[in-house]
């Protein structure tokens, strides 16, 4: 099998060579991720300027690593068309440093990512992880999550999303699958105003982590330490596969 790895956190981020790692017991992994932050970018690309693609070393042995100054979405077009010599099987897209549920979704650069893979007709499945840096329910159940989603064919508008919560392995409850993203963002805006001495304002972006959601959705199961498997069907390819 040959695997495409991507991300929104950039090429040095922990969660892509952890997936990158565990990743290598299915096939030939190719990385290729931005060479810096690029959350909350969605399926945003580069429509004019330059990309520039370097060769990279991460610690992961035996995989090939690219970095582009450029999106998610740019990572997997250059990874296509400039990269990779056949096309790849599977995109894995993470492990991104926060999870993606809820309609955190709509501007996941991870999720973007993945959305690219299947405009382009390639499965995806985007993984994500709670932000505390704790990856010890990642460590347990990656590699079987990884090695039985990757056998389950999905429609080619729909791809796997996958959340992680940050706790010990005795703290996760198990996985719940077919879970829906809640209607509402994980991470509620909160913007703090300050008044500038000229005509105009300035706003502090932030975040506030929502603590309750319906039952069935992917942030009440990581809220209640279970890992959340669900799918996200891009409408547009829906649609025209109607046609």
């Amino acid at each position: 099998m040959r695997i495409l790895i991507v991300n929104d956190d950039g090429i040095d981020a922990k969660g892509i060579h952890i997936l990158a790692n565990v990743a290598k017991e299915l096939g030939e992994v190719w990385v290729v991720a931005p060479d810096a932050q690029c959350s909350a970018m969605s399926q945003r690309i580069t429509v004019c300027g330059e990309l520039t693609v370097k060769e990279r070393q991460i610690p992961v042995e035996g995989v090939h690593a690219y970095s582009v100054s450029g999106t998610p979405a740019d990572c997997v077009k250059v990874a296509l068309y400039y990269l990779l010599p056949e096309q790849p099987d599977i995109v894995f897209s993470g492990i991104n440093f926060g999870y993606n549920a809820g309609q955190d979704i709509l501007y996941s650069g991870t999720v973007g990512a993945a959305v690219e893979a299947l405009s382009n007709g390639i499965p995806a499945i985007a993984f994500s992880s709670e932000a505390n840096g704790i990856y010890d329910v990642v460590y347990e159940y990656l590699l079987p999550i990884m090695k039985d989603l990757s056998k389950r064919a999905l429609p080619l508008d729909t791809l796997w999303n996958v959340n992680f919560p940050g706790c010990s392995v005795k703290e996760c409850k198990g996985i719940l699958e077919d879970r829906i993203p809640a209607n509402h963002q994980l991470y509620q805006d909160d913007y703090k105003k300050k008044e500038l001495l000229a005509d105009g304002f300035v706003l502090t972006a932030g975040g506030l982590l929502t603590t309750t959601a319906a039952e069935g959705t992917d942030i009440r199961a990581v809220l209640d330490r279970y890992i959340s498997i669900g799918t996200i069907t891009n409408g547009i390819l829906a649609a025209a596969d109607k046609e």
